[in-house]
């Protein structure tokens, strides 16, 4: 039985790190996310299955999880870490702006782990790890609409845990307080990467890690949120 890992907003950044941690493992990877050729480019790169997918879809997510246990194998563990913001000024944000971010960061959470669980109480384990930020437990100026979204999020996998625990569902959250190291954070904000150095930002392979070990912990001592931040971030 090939145990699998489905990543869910997968990108050439952390979606990419985790992907190779876990297939060094031995692990098959299935990659979703919505835009097809650069998904397809990914999985090609690290050798892993590409599902282009509306994380928002409620049909497609359910596809999604059958595909995955049909064509590569049973799915023992889900990362989350879809997202999207929108910042500015609270008085121009717009309802559209609003609910799009809420469906990208909050909704795409709920479809993805409720088909997770659907998947996992038969076979009473697996692990559905979720991806927030520090907008997950306070709301900045200029960034509303992410943090309603990543605190919804946040709530629900408490909820998720609290009743799928005891069932041998392991869900958690991963609180991401920081820059992540990236080609993109490279491309649009070299002069604050710069700053803050080679161990200044979060690394990607770094933050994998913690995924890796929270699938792996005894169900004894299970964590249910980490955060995680660079040394050099004040919090």
């Amino acid at each position: 039985m090939t145990k699998t890992l489905l990543v869910a907003g997968a990108g050439q950044g952390l979606g990419k790190a985790m992907a190779k941690r876990f297939a060094r493992e031995g692990y098959a990877v299935a990659l979703a996310a919505r835009n097809k050729e650069r998904l397809s480019a990914l999985a090609a790169e690290i050798n892993a299955s590409a599902f282009p997918t509306d994380l928002t879809s409620e049909n497609e997510v359910a596809n999604l999880f059958k595909q995955v246990e049909t064509r590569v194998g049973t799915i023992e563990a889900v990362a989350f870490i879809a997202a999207t913001r929108v910042q500015g000024p609270f008085a121009e944000l717009s309802a559209a702006d609003f609910e799009n971010v809420w469906r990208q960061s909050c909704l795409s959470g709920f479809l993805v782990g409720r088909e997770a669980a659907r998947a996992m109480l038969p076979r009473a384990r697996g692990s559905v790890i979720f991806t927030g930020a520090s907008g997950s437990t306070r709301g900045r100026a200029h960034f509303a609409a992410f943090a309603a979204a990543k605190g919804g999020l946040r709530f629900m996998a408490q909820s998720m845990a609290r009743e799928l625990g005891p069932q041998g569902i392991h869900v958690a959250t991963v609180l991401i307080d920081g820059a992540i190291a990236s080609e993109r954070m490279w491309r649009d904000h070299r002069d604050r990467m710069e700053k803050l150095g080679a161990d200044g930002a979060l690394q990607p392979d770094a933050i994998a890690e913690t995924y890796w070990q929270i699938h792996n912990q005894p169900r004894s001592a299970w964590t249910h949120e980490v955060d995680l931040r660079p040394w050099k971030e004040s919090f």
